[in-house]
């Protein structure tokens, strides 16, 4: 779908909930893949086999589309690469967090970029954020700094190196994710979204092979290749789904649903890695999804430029 085509083609929000639970519930399955194939493998190559097996799924998607050969077009090919770079990069970290931090803790901490786009678009693009939001935005990070203070404080005990990285690391990511975000909401002036999200996976890629000769690469056994594989193909259905709830509901409406992923989170997190979670986490969590959800619900009010919004989130 070309930036011209972005609004809404069937008001259906029924069927938006439906798709964006579904791109998110396979995000999450993406991220205990990753997790899971991190015993084995170095995050660069998990970034790899992720962004690589979703292209052709990508590919697929935009042809069905009838959108091939505009919804490729690349207008500024720097703008690219720098979503790239910086995507790739935040990506990676991500990746490597999920080996070093339970995966209910790592998905709380990347709620942070919704808040840091906040103050990021206030201080590089000049958006006007009242104090109602801004005070928002304060809580949220706030709750960032509980879910964080037992890796990085020792109120509840001394932390682990191990634990320390993993709080940074993560923390890394969100701060980059938010950058990205605020780097594409300028791309999708001039760039179509089913550009965008074909090239990323192109150069993330093209920059993660390059950590081949440095990161640690090894042939995977065959079950955790079999995770890498189907990592990469869940991945790009998710962004498919994500792409497409987008043509049937506000991005507003849809947006909160994002934080079902803490649920399914919290469960395979349980489930599959016997992680169980902390006051601290949970705590900061539910501080960090409401501030979210108040912001969500303020801008909407506000009427804040819902086409730029629905169009960049597409992409995340």
């Amino acid at each position: 779908m070309t930036s011209a085509t972005a609004s809404l083609t069937s008001h259906n929000p029924l069927r938006g909930i439906l798709l964006k639970v579904a791109s998110v519930s396979l995000f999450v399955i993406m991220a205990s893949m990753i997790k899971a194939a991190r015993v084995e493998v170095p995050a660069g190559e998990a970034v790899f086999f992720r962004s690589l097996l979703a292209i052709p799924v990508v590919l697929v998607w935009v042809a069905i589309q009838g959108d091939m050969g505009a919804g490729l077009r690349v207008n500024s090919v720097t703008n690219h690469i720098w979503r790239g770079v910086i995507g790739t990069s935040a990506m990676m970290l991500g990746f490597f967090s999920l080996g070093l931090l339970p995966l209910p803790e790592v998905t709380a901490i990347g709620y942070a970029s919704p808040l840091l786009l906040v103050i990021f678009a206030a201080m590089f693009m000049g958006e006007t954020v009242r104090l109602v939001r801004f005070s928002a935005v304060l809580i949220g990070l706030v709750g960032v700094i509980i879910v964080l203070s037992p890796r990085l404080t020792v109120i509840h005990g001394v932390p682990t190196v191990t634990e320390q990285l993993g709080a940074v690391v993560a923390l890394g990511a969100a701060v980059l994710a938010a950058i990205v975000q605020l780097h594409v909401r300028n791309m999708v002036r001039s760039e179509s979204v089913s550009a965008i999200a074909f090239w990323f996976f192109v150069t993330a890629s093209a920059v993660s092979l390059c950590s081949l000769p440095f990161g640690g690469w090894v042939v995977p056994s065959p079950k955790v290749m079999a995770l890498l594989v189907a990592s990469g193909l869940i991945g790009g259905f998710g962004q498919v789904f994500l792409t497409a709830c987008y043509r049937y509901a506000d991005a507003s409406l849809i947006a909160p649903f994002e934080y079902v992923s803490m649920i399914l989170a919290l469960g395979i997190g349980y489930v599959a890695f016997g992680e169980v979670p902390t006051l601290p986490m949970m705590s900061g969590a539910v501080v960090i999804i409401a501030a979210g959800i108040f912001i969500i619900w303020r801008e909407r009010k506000l009427g804040l430029a819902p086409e730029r919004l629905r169009k960049t989130n597409k992409l995340f």
